[in-house]
Order: C-alpha cells, then sequence, then structure tokens
C-alpha cells in the first residue's frame, strides 16, 4: 500500500497490513452509478465484507474507486452492520482517495464504542503513505493519549516515515521501544538494515543482521536481497554473491519464490550467465512478476533485444496486462535513450486498452528527459495530471526539476517546486535543494528562502548552508566591503 518512490527498496504494507486482507473485486466493470450493480456486488461471494476487508495491492487503483463508492452505498444504504474493522477498511478507503485529512474527519462519524486501536493506526499507515510527517506523529500522540498499547506496528510506521524523511529521528523511535519494551519485528529490522545501507554504512548493516538472528529472527528473501542490493552499491560484490546463493537454496527448481529477486540482482552485477540460468528455470512456465523481473535483468546487462522477447511473451501469456507490466520494457528504453521505441510501446498501450498509471508516466517523463526533450517530458506530466486527474509520483518532478537546476532555470524549476506543492507533496530538503542549485547556477541573489524553508519547517545542513550563502543576496564580499 504505501511505497517509497525515492528509497533504493520499496517497502509496502503487505509486510505489516494495518488489517487483515483480503477482498476481491469481482471480474467486469458495474457501473459506479447503478444501484442494481451495487446489489450484485453486495450478493457476490468473493465479497466477504463482514470479517474480511480489502487489500490494495490485489486490486488495480482504477478498481478502488469502484471500491470505496461500494462502502459509500453500503453505509448509506445500511446494507452492512459496519464493525470495527469494516470502519478501519472505509477510513482506509476515504484516505487513498480523499487523503488523510479527510479520513481524519471521518473518524468522528465512527460510534464511539468502534473507535479502537485499528482505526487509528490505519489512519497512521495511511499519513506515514502521505509523507505528512506532522499528522503522522499527530495520530501517533494521539493513541498514545488514549492509552492505546504502543505496538510494533505503530513503531515501524514512524520508522518508515523518518527513513524517508527524517534520519535523526530514527535513534528517537528505537529509544521509545526500548523504553516501552516493543520487541522489534522482522520489518523493523528491515527498515534499519536499508538505512544503515543507504549511508554506505556496510559495518552497521551487518551487525544488524547478527543482532536480528541473535533475536532468533532469521532474515527473509525480502531482506537477504536488500542486503545483497547494498553489497552491490558498495562495491562488494563477493559478498553479494554469497548471499544470493544462500537466498537460492539447495534447489531453484523447488525455490521459485527466489527468482523474482535473485534476476534484477544478477543484472546488476552485470552477471549474464547467472540472470540466463535463473530464467532458464523460470521460462518454460514463468510467472508475471518473474518475466517483469526478467526485463529488469537484461535491462541492466543492455540486451534490448532479449528484454523485449520476456516482454512479448507476457503479452501472449496473459491478456489485459496493467500499465505496471508496460513500465518495465519502458524503464529499459529510458535508460539506454530509446526514445522511438518508447514512443511506440507507448503508442501500443493505449491501443492495447491500457491506460497511463503513475508509475507508467514517470518512466515516460525519464525517457524524454533521458532523451533531451525536458520541455515535452514537462508538458506530458502536467497534461497527464490534469486530463486523467493523477497525483504523478514525486521522482517524475523531481527528474524534471534537477535538469532544469542544472541549466539555472530558476523559472521551470520555481514552476515545478510549485507544481509538487499542488499535487499534495510537502517540501522536504531534497526539494529545497535542488531549487537552490538553480539560483546558484543562474547566479542570481534568492530573495526569502531562509524564510521559505523556515516556514516548512526546514533547517539547513552544512551543504545548503554554505549554497544559501553563495545566493544570499545581502552577503558581504571582499569587492562590496570596498565599495561600502
Amino acid at each position: 500500500m504505501m511505497n517509497s518512490r525515492e528509497d533504493s527498496t520499496t517497502f509496502t504494507n503487505s509486510d505489516e497490513h494495518p488489517f487483515f486482507p483480503k477482498v476481491k473485486m469481482p471480474k467486469g466493470r458495474p457501473d459506479r452509478t447503478n444501484q442494481c450493480d451495487f446489489e450484485r456486488l453486495e450478493n457476490d461471494s468473493s465479497l466477504a465484507l463482514g470479517h474480511q476487508l480489502w487489500n490494495a495491492m490485489e486490486i488495480p487503483s482504477s478498481r478502488i474507486i469502484e471500491l470505496f463508492k461500494f462502502f459509500e452505498w453500503l453505509e448509506a444504504n445500511k446494507r452492512l452492520d459496519f464493525v470495527e474493522r469494516d470502519y478501519a477498511s472505509r477510513i482506509d478507503l476515504i484516505a487513498k482517495i480523499r487523503g488523510p485529512l479527510k479520513a481524519e474527519k471521518y473518524i468522528e462519524k465512527i460510534p464511539e464504542s468502534f473507535r479502537g486501536e485499528v482505526i487509528y493506526r490505519t489512519l497512521l499507515a495511511n499519513c506515514v503513505a502521505a509523507g505528512n510527517i506532522k499528522k503522522a506523529e499527530e495520530v501517533f500522540n494521539k493513541m498514545k493519549d488514549l492509552e492505546f498499547p504502543i505496538t510494533a506496528f505503530a513503531c515501524n510506521q514512524l520508522l518508515l516515515l523518518y527513513k524517508r524523511h527524517d534520519n535523526k529521528k530514527i535513534a528517537d523511535v528505537l529509544l521509545l521501544m526500548e523504553k516501552e519494551n516493543v520487541k522489534p519485528s522482522l520489518f523493523t529490522y528491515k527498515l534499519l538494515i536499508d538505512t544503515k545501507g543507504k549511508s554506505n554504512d556496510i559495518t552497521g548493516m551487518d551487525q544488524l543482521v547478527e543482532t536480528m538472528k541473535a533475536e532468533g529472527i532469521e532474515p527473509d528473501i525480502h531482506t537477504q536481497a536488500i542486503l545483497a542490493r547494498h553489497y552491490i552499491s558498495g562495491g562488494l560484490n563477493e559478498k553479494a554473491e554469497a548471499v544470493l546463493k544462500e537466498m537460492e537454496g539447495s534447489n531453484l527448481e523447488e525455490n521459485r519464490v527466489a527468482c523474482r529477486a535473485l534476476l534484477p540482482l544478477y543484472g546488476s552485477l552485470r552477471n549474464a550467465d547467472e540472470v540466463g540460468r535463473v530464467w532458464e528455470v523460470c521460462e518454460s512456465n514463468p510467472q508475471l512478476n518473474e518475466c517483469v523481473a526478467a526485463i529488469e535483468a537484461y535491462g541492466k546487462l543492455g540486451k534490448i533485444e532479449e528484454a523485449e522477447a520476456v516482454f512479448e511473451r507476457m503479452l501472449k501469456t496473459w491478456k489485459g496486462l496493467s500499465s505496471r507490466h508496460y513500465s518495465a520494457l519502458l524503464k529499459v528504453y529510458a535508460n539506454y535513450k530509446l526514445l522511438t521505441k518508447g514512443k511506440d510501446l507507448v503508442k501500443r498501450m493505449a491501443d492495447d486498452g491500457c491506460q497511463i498509471a503513475a508509475v507508467t508516466l514517470d518512466s515516460l517523463v525519464k525517457l524524454y528527459v533521458e532523451a533531451g526533450e525536458v520541455e515535452k517530458a514537462d508538458s506530458i506530466l502536467q497534461k497527464a495530471a490534469q486530463q486523467n486527474h493523477m497525483k504523478p509520483m514525486v521522482n517524475s518532478y523531481l527528474v524534471i526539476m534537477d535538469h532544469y537546476a542544472r541549466r539555472g532555470d530558476v523559472h521551470n524549476a520555481e514552476k515545478i517546486f510549485h507544481k509538487m506543492r499542488q499535487s499534495g507533496y510537502v517540501s522536504r530538503m531534497r526539494q529545497y535543494q535542488t531549487l537552490l542549485l538553480a539560483y546558484t547556477n543562474a547566479k542570481v541573489s534568492a530573495y526569502g528562502f531562509r524564510e521559505r524553508m523556515k516556514a516548512d519547517n526546514i533547517f539547513p545542513n552544512k551543504s545548503l548552508a554554505a549554497q544559501l550563502v553563495q545566493v544570499d543576496p545581502f552577503r558581504k564580499t571582499a569587492v562590496s566591503d570596498l565599495l561600502d
């Protein structure tokens, strides 16, 4: 449910969901305004709503709105006796469609007897997903005020939030966990290991693994993949290969679950033989996620034809592929600046009736930016956001803003900065650093920049402070001192 778009590793609440899955929407696309369709949905055996709840990872985003309206209809027509978990599901849907603040307002409508921990931890998870630090902290403190037990889930949400936005606060959460005797979970260790890896603290990462094992928690495949990824980034290829062999086990055919992670990691190691060997295990009867992984792996090896062959295999095997599956090949084209191939793929995607989602838009933006057509990428981003009522990924804005900043194009960098805020993204250090780079490269003064940062509760680090001095309109220089 929650994706960290800027992280090297994607963490989702499929690891630990605020409530248990899962409801699957029935096939077909009912008229969203037709009561008969809602009644059909209500009677559908796949919608066991009484004690099961939806799982957003199982439902395409285009269908989340249907489920949202269905819940509205159930509640308005009193067709279901809501219990706490049903209200939690409603909170989750409102937060995803209308934002966490609207979801918080809905809590006031919930009978007090049903306003339990699951309600607030669902809201907390969505505040974290939205990157709203202030609101997430308010919800966490509210849970403490209501004397709900401090759980590993709630602490993990704060760790996930601070991992993305403010690493310095991670230590505070760990101290709280120690004070409240909250035992770290596997997900806690995943977050901490990835944080250490991102800061190039390989020794600290290894120490965490030892601590984790001493506590009786064995690394799963996802944790091992995080370790291998950071070993590769640090140039420790032998250590990475040792982890990959552990992931594989003694018989890869019996351990097919590992293939999805192994393929892109061997691709990062530029090991074509191992990519080919692992894909050979899958090739006769591949799973969809293995195909996506193989496209990614061959893309990293620069084997475009092989990546395209896997994609064609996907198209023939499965009907109605989502935009995420097209995006796998589109990313490969973007990385190698294959603009014509990328355009043809997007056209083919449209002809197949597949809607452009945020992840596809991100790949498309990168494709044009890497080809040097930054203004075109900017135009595509704005049109998609307006016409499709889509919230683009934060990275889509940043990749364009980075190029404007390097050019010293203050006007367009400011425009992207403003568009990000309009889309609901809270301004962070990263955005301000990029914006300040535009002023620096343009050699123009940035009036009121410190005040802008202060209003967003952002305080410059050492490197940003040095940048600010360069664009300070009132700074003293040797020449200005002579003229005074």
